[in-house]
């Protein structure tokens, strides 16, 4: 079983910086694609980046330019650092992996980002 668990969620203002990071445990990191979703209205998640196994990078619209994903398999950490936060960027995040070889998906259980204006 794969555990995630996120950190470095927390109150900004617009313009600011905010690093989230997930660390797994259990699995194969390497063999993960990892990702980060924000929910939004109607208890839905949208992806807002996304890093392959070889380190692809795939960005929400919404967000290129301003946040960068990137991984560390030696600590088996994925982080997302955030700049030029607006408010529209607030929300629940959460931490997505799955695995290439089960197929299995997991979850963590989000951090909160609020950007105020």
């Amino acid at each position: 079983q794969v555990k995630l668990e996120e950190s470095g969620g927390g109150l900004v203002q617009a313009g600011g910086s905010l690093r989230l990071s997930c660390t797994a445990s259990g699995g194969t990191f390497g063999l993960f694609i990892m990702a980060w979703y924000r929910r939004v209205p109607g208890n839905l998640r949208e992806m807002v980046a996304r890093i392959s196994e070889g380190g692809t990078t795939t960005y929400a619209d919404s967000v290129k330019g301003r946040f960068t994903i990137s991984r560390d398999n030696a600590k088996n950490t994925v982080y997302l650092q955030m700049d030029s936060l607006k408010p529209e960027d607030t929300g629940v995040f959460s931490c997505y992996a799955f695995d290439l070889r089960s197929t299995d998906e997991f979850w963590g259980q989000g951090t909160q980002v609020t950007v105020s204006s």
